[in-house]
């Protein structure tokens, strides 16, 4: 079995001093998709190049202790892709794809930050162009390669993918058109064709499903959550999973780390 994770590190100092490296440790995942690194190549170096003995390849962003994204892996990709061709967002530090190809197959793994609007306008706009950007860039690949894209996709698609979802239809996140993003991308289309995996297998989970809570109030203790943490992948390889676990034993963010289990090897 790849075991394959996720997580929003909301900072990786901040969640090594949590103990995440431990939970690695005792997890020993083939590869791990972390999201919101907080920091620039200066602060990785001689600390953080590589977690619970795999080596990681990051996109850091311009800005100082913002954004950022990386992949830790057990095995040594053919090639390293950062960004995704689009200046604004690569900028952020949004985007880091390794390959794994062979002459029997061509494959990717993907971490990838998706923009929260929740700030204002401005950036629900900056999201939105995001989008619109991220989609052919992803139909693009499909019709190349087989991949799973493991990341904080800032949005919950489906009612039961958020606690409050009466309450929440006017905010970012569970807004109409970011929701008909996702059902587009994983519509059987030919511009679509994605497997929300976790959702191929469990597809009536609610409550256990979230993996981020707001800091306010007592939204985690009383699991007021979202699913916003996803593996993306195209149909071959979502065929392949055959476990899933969103941790909750600890708290190393206010993400929770979300893997799988996917029946190939790199």
């Amino acid at each position: 079995m790849f075991k394959l994770t996720s997580l929003n590190l909301n900072g990786i100092r901040s969640a090594t001093s949590k103990g995440v490296q431990t939970w690695l440790d005792q997890q020993r995942p083939d590869c791990i998709c972390v999201q919101e690194l907080k920091a620039q190549a200066a602060d990785m170096q001689g600390r953080f190049e590589q977690l619970a003995g795999l080596t990681g390849y990051f996109h850091h962003a311009e800005k100082k202790g913002y954004s950022g994204v990386g992949i830790y892996s057990r095995h040594t990709p053919s090639d390293v892709r950062v960004g995704f061709g689009n200046a604004e967002f690569d900028a952020e530090g949004r985007y880091v794809e390794l390959r794994f190809d062979s002459p029997a197959r061509k494959l990717s793994l993907i971490s990838a930050y998706f923009p929260s609007g929740s700030s204002g306008q401005e950036r629900q706009q900056a999201k939105f162009r995001f989008l619109a950007a991220m989609h052919p860039h992803l139909m693009r690949l499909k019709a190349e390669r087989e991949f799973i894209l493991c990341g904080d996709i800032n949005i919950a698609h489906q009612p039961i993918d958020l606690k409050n979802w009466r309450g929440n239809q006017k905010n970012s996140g569970f807004l109409p058109e970011e929701r008909a993003w996702m059902s587009q991308l994983l519509g059987e289309t030919p511009d679509g064709g994605l497997v929300d995996v976790y959702r191929r297998l469990q597809p009536d989970a609610t409550e256990a499903c979230y993996t981020w809570w707001s800091n306010r109030g007592q939204a985690y203790a009383n699991n007021v959550g979202w699913r916003l943490d996803y593996h993306l992948a195209t149909p071959a390889l979502a065929a392949l999973a055959r476990s899933e676990q969103i941790y909750k034993g600890e708290k190393f963010s206010d993400h929770a780390p979300i893997t799988l289990g996917y029946a190939f090897s790199l």
